[in-house]
């Protein structure tokens, strides 16, 4: 079906451009004032990696705030379509909250209907296509600018361009046909009519993806008189719904966040019109009085028309904003992502029993339109590989992750798990849990670097090494609980002690790394961390000297020796690994500004010298 969608609507247009010149002007008009917003989207794309992005988590932090910014970019872009796409991005990124995302949705709603007042009030009544040309030269002289930002304003004053030139065209196509077809001899009278008109609207903006377009559509034809006022108002209610397409084809590719707003825009547009096609009498008396109040004349049906398009998406907004948090919260619960049975779920030995591995959440081709977003992306999904690499390495070590998460003494929980009775095959946790992840966010690292600044990509390099010192560690782990096990059920007391030890230093590491996640200032990451490191040297027991002790006093074998220099060399790694991972992923921020933990190698001596300063402020306090 869909192979024969786009022949047919060649055909279609072929045979009317034959039968029909005026119909040949309008279809024109069309493909330019689409073309223009295609160039006015690609001109605001080169504006992020910054503004847009940055602008966007800044002002949505509250609902007035996510409407404001939704009325206020979707006025200035004209793009209804462009702002929805945006935060379809950020919300699979996972930037802002649903909620934030609904705000904005409804806010560019009433943004999208300043396009109509500016055709209504100007497009009709002054030749626009005299401007569209001196537009259109400076957009094309700028578009071939080497420097990003004068290219991106090349593009937007082209977009501009073509968006009158369009407008011009539909309006000299429309005018064409003004003594050859009446519209309105085909309306129906009643709710049919309405319906019929309607529907008719929603699927115009359906198949030009975008409202604006057939708004523009609607207003000059009902200049040259081909439709009726009535027929206007349906179809203009029809384009509100016919919008929530674009919203739709961009949720395809995104998570179950992109997905649950695009429902959100679908049910808020719906309602809508379901209270303007109810209403419709009585807002088109209220129509009528504010045209009055405004001093615009009864024959005007143009800025009428405007007017109603703006009054029933505020009595939209008006009507679905008490309801938001409601609006979330079932969306949340209806629209569910496939559940999977989490690796934290399994009691320690378990085996993990399910079918399909553990996906990537945040890596979804809506971000990669955007620096900013793409990279943030990539941040989470780091850190998503970070917790199920924990817990395999918790399982790894015979532990249970809800313990390592927990206040209780390792010593004491390590005594109280015993000798494990039971292999933990961490290679098929590593399969189930880690490896999709880890290939996938490799392969969207090499795609999503398009566009990005030096200190994106130089941060976009150092998450693909913490990714990889996430893999390496689980790696470790794998050939560590090997042998640690076979020590633990048949070893010596000397033995096991010394591997209970090893799961006890290596517990404490992930658990100090799971706390300080997220939490506290630079300077307190990065004591953090220089505190670890020395800790780390335990681990090494050649250096700390424990190996040479157990030899000298007979308490282990120079086959046991073997095996503990062994194994201590792969938790040593593990340790190794995960801290630098730590260095990268905490203190990683979309911007791919060098944070501190960055921009200061811990040595040996920033160690020392941290160190002391830490000890001289307790002691003070």
């Amino acid at each position: 079906m869909k192979k024969l969608f786009l022949p047919a609507i060649f055909l279609v247009l072929g045979y009317g451009f034959w039968v029909s010149p005026q119909f040949k002007e309008i279809s024109a008009g069309v493909a330019i004032f689409l073309f223009g917003m295609l160039s006015l989207e690609e001109g605001f794309k080169a504006f992020t990696g910054g503004v847009l992005e940055k602008l966007l988590k800044g002002a949505t932090n509250r609902l007035w705030k996510s409407l404001s910014f939704g009325f206020i970019t979707t006025s200035i872009m004209q793009s209804s379509s462009l702002v929805s796409l945006v935060t379809i991005s950020f919300l699979s990124a996972g930037l802002i909250e649903l909620a934030q995302g609904v705000g904005i949705i409804f806010g560019a709603n009433i943004g999208t209907t300043t396009g109509a007042w500016l055709v209504a009030g100007l497009g009709m009544k002054v030749n626009i296509s005299s401007y569209a040309m001196p537009i259109l030269v400076f957009g094309v002289i700028l578009m071939f600018q080497a420097n990003r930002m004068l290219k991106g304003a090349g593009y937007i004053l082209s977009g501009l361009g073509f968006l009158f030139l369009g407008i011009h065209h539909m309006k000299e196509g429309f005018e064409a046909y003004r003594g050859s077809i009446d519209l309105v001899a085909y309306a129906m009278p009643g709710i049919l009519g309405v319906l019929v008109f309607t529907l008719i609207g929603t699927l115009a903006t359906v198949v030009m993806q975008s409202s604006h377009a057939t708004l523009v559509l609607i207003i000059t034809a009902l200049a040259a008189g081909q439709i009726s006022y009535e027929n206007a108002l349906a179809l203009a209610i029809g384009a509100n719904i016919g919008t929530t397409i674009t919203a739709i084809l961009g949720a395809l590719s995104a998570n179950i966040a992109g997905k649950q707003l695009a429902a959100a825009h679908l049910i808020f547009n719906v309602v809508t019109a379901a209270i303007a096609i109810g209403l419709l009498q009585p807002m088109a008396l209220l129509v009528d009085s504010c045209a009055q109040w405004l001093g615009i004349a009864d024959d005007n049906y143009m800025l009428k028309l405007a007017i109603f398009h703006t009054l029933f998406n505020l009595v939209g907004v008006l009507v679905m904003l008490p309801w938001i948090r409601h609006l979330v919260r079932w969306l949340k619960r209806t629209l569910l992502p496939r559940n999977r049975r989490r690796v934290a779920e399994l009691v320690a030995g378990q085996e993990d029993r399910r079918i399909e591995p553990e996906r990537p959440r945040y890596l979804k081709a809506a971000v990669l339109s955007y620096p900013d977003t793409a990279l943030e992306a990539i941040i989470r999904e780091v850190r998503h590989l970070f917790d199920n690499a924990f817990g395999v390495m918790s399982h790894g070590l015979f532990l249970h992750r809800s313990d390592l998460l927990s206040d209780k003494p390792l010593q004491e929980v390590v005594e109280r798990a015993g000798i494990p009775k039971s292999q933990v095959d961490v290679d098929k946790l590593y399969k189930m849990q880690v490896r999709a992840i880890y290939s996938e966010l490799i392969a969207f690292a090499a795609r999503a670097q398009t566009g990005m600044s030096e200190s994106q990509m130089q941060l976009l390099f150092a998450l693909k090494l913490a990714s990889r010192d996430i893999v390496e560690a689980v790696k470790d782990v794998k050939h560590l609980q090997k042998n640690m096990r076979v020590q633990l059920q048949q070893g010596t007391p000397v033995m096991q002690q010394q591997y209970n030890n090893i799961r006890i230093q290596l517990g404490s590491l992930l658990r100090e790394l799971s706390r300080m996640r997220g939490q506290g200032s630079a300077e307190e990451t990065l004591l953090t961390l220089a505190r670890l490191k020395r800790e780390m040297l335990k681990v090494d027991i050649l250096s700390s000297g424990v190996l040479d002790q157990l030899i000298r006093g007979d308490e282990i074998s120079e086959s046991d020796a073997a095996s503990l220099i062994n194994d201590y060399s792969y938790a040593l790694r593990v340790a190794q690994n995960l801290l630098a991972m730590a260095e990268v992923l905490f203190s990683a921020s979309s911007s791919g500004a060098p944070s501190v933990e960055q921009a200061i190698a811990l040595d040996s001596v920033d160690i020392e010298q941290l160190l002391q300063a830490d000890n001289i402020d307790r002691e003070g306090v």
